[in-house]
């Protein structure tokens, strides 16, 4: 999902060549004239990923207008434009909540690494209170990406749920988030921030299950070296997650269904039982009413369990979905690997949406994770994601090594094989050598024309800066061609 930029300027000459220079580079552009118009667009649903706002306008100023945004809680980072650079200046718009500044006129180069570093801050930042409110145990259904009908529902019966202890079973498909689910339930019941405790009951080994849920006295059994409290005194006063809870074993369902009634578990080795303080939340991915029918699961645990239920639906049921997961993983990610990946491309994008996704959220999370790895442009592109849309990434074809000796001209005249024929041409009509900026442009000229005005991946592949492209491309007079390239 592209960013989008919201420029607000008087000056409609400015809005355009800052709006080319933004669209160049594949970021929405949004424009406003006055600062009036851009608090109504920020405040009314229309909203910004960045603001570049003008300093001085008629009417509203810049920091009249970023004071208002401010105030009114939009936090969408701002760049301010100033055609004073004095340092009074710079300090009142970082007072005012400005993240950067720009000096007009603004070159393209300058502008694009504000931008850049606005947006990649606004990620880090994401990350950093995602992380917070994990760790806390604070995450709750505000936090959950998506407003599908499907998610919509969840959220709602989630939110009803966690205003009581009442006991919920979460089902799904593998991957559909039933744990982000379980970590949302708890983070807005009154319970959160204490303990939010997950056991994967699939993955406890048979001899040791009942040690790791109710826990253990120092010497109850050989190897128990000291006391181990059990998963259960572990979420004492908060939350134990128990994912696939279908996995559980009979024997332990039964001491499960009595930890759940009575409040209070015996672990292995101890005289007397131990009250607990827990709420439950189980999780399944089979269905447990089958399992009953055919006596694998307890019936009347069951139906201790599946007070109420909710399902978490399937990633193919909520498609429109996908495009917030992926800004969502792309951002996560740019701030795990130090990645500036600005998001999809459109047709990436479709492809994306287009998939079924099998493995559900948790598939489409590690296919976006591979190709921000992979990424080497701004935007995402179908060659990034080989398994699903079948395109292999691009090689930069090279002549082959030759394995023996250059072919030579002997003496009786043996012609040399034909040298392979260039884009550019060295040589002008005449034979003679042409000026080393005529080639230099036609060189650029192409490299626009085959990495369709992407400059970032066009300065890679000559091996000069972006800044130095930029001014090579105005000096050549080839910005229009950048544009229908683009």
């Amino acid at each position: 999902m592209a960013k989008t930029v919201l420029v607000v300027d008087d000056d409609p000459t400015q809005r355009r060549l800052i709006q080319a220079v933004l669209e160049r580079e594949g970021l929405g552009v949004a424009q406003a004239e006055t600062g009036g118009q851009a608090i109504d667009r920020m405040t009314a649903g229309g909203g910004a990923d960045l603001i570049l706002l003008d300093m001085v306008m008629p009417g509203m100023t810049g920091l009249e207008c970023l004071a208002e945004l401010r105030a009114a809680g939009v936090s969408a980072p701002v760049i301010v434009l100033t055609a004073n650079g004095g340092i009074e200046t710079v300090v009142k718009a970082m007072q005012a909540g400005a993240q950067d500044f720009f000096v007009k006129p603004v070159s393209p180069e300058r502008l694009m690494v504000g931008v850049r570093n606005a947006l990649q801050l606004t990620q880090l930042t994401a990350e950093v209170g995602r992380l917070k409110k994990q760790a806390a145990n604070r995450t709750t259904f505000d936090d959950l990406v998506g407003s599908s009908p499907a998610m919509r529902q969840v959220k709602a019966m989630g939110s009803r749920a966690a205003k009581s202890g009442i006991p919920v079973l979460i089902t799904g498909e593998s991957g559909v988030g039933k744990e982000v689910i379980a970590r949302a339930l708890h983070g807005a019941s009154d319970r959160g921030g204490k303990p939010f405790v997950a056991v994967n009951c699939g993955a406890l080994p048979a001899n040791l299950v009942e040690s790791i849920l109710f826990g253990h006295e120092k010497g109850s059994f050989t190897g128990a070296t000291d006391k181990h409290l059990g998963k259960f005194k572990e979420a004492d006063g908060g939350t134990l997650f128990l994912d696939e809870i279908g996995e559980l074993p009979l024997d332990m369902q039964v001491k499960l269904l009595r930890a759940l009634q009575e409040g209070e578990i015996d672990p292995v080795g101890s005289k007397r039982p131990v009250k607990i303080d827990v709420r439950i939340v189980s999780a399944t991915n089979r269905d447990l009413a089958e399992q009953v029918k055919a006596g694998a699961f307890r019936e009347d645990l069951f139906y201790r369990l599946n007070v109420f239920p909710i399902e978490a639906p399937a990633l193919r049921e909520r498609r429109e979905d996908i495009a917030a997961l992926v800004d969502h993983f792309v951002g996560r990610f740019n701030v795990e690997e130090g990645k500036r990946v600005m998001g999809c491309a459109p047709e990436t994008l479709a492809l994306l949406t287009a998939f079924d996704w099998p493995g559900n959220v948790r598939q489409l999370e590690n296919a976006v994770y591979r190709a921000i790895i992979l990424a080497d442009a701004p935007y995402l592109q179908p060659h990034d994601f080989p398994a699903i849309s079948g395109v292999a990434m691009p090689v930069l074809e090279s002549a082959p090594a030759p394995s023996g000796p250059l072919p030579t001209a002997d003496h009786a005249g043996v012609e040399m094989p034909p040298a392979p024929e260039v884009p550019i041409r060295i040589l002008d009509d005449r034979g003679h050598l042409r000026t080393l900026e005529e080639i230099e442009r036609d060189l650029i000229q192409h490299a626009i024309e085959v990495y369709a005005g992407h400059m970032s991946e066009i300065a890679r592949r000559l091996g000069i800066g972006r800044s130095t492209l930029y001014r090579k491309v105005r000096e050549q007079g080839l910005e229009e061609q950048i544009k229908e390239a683009g």
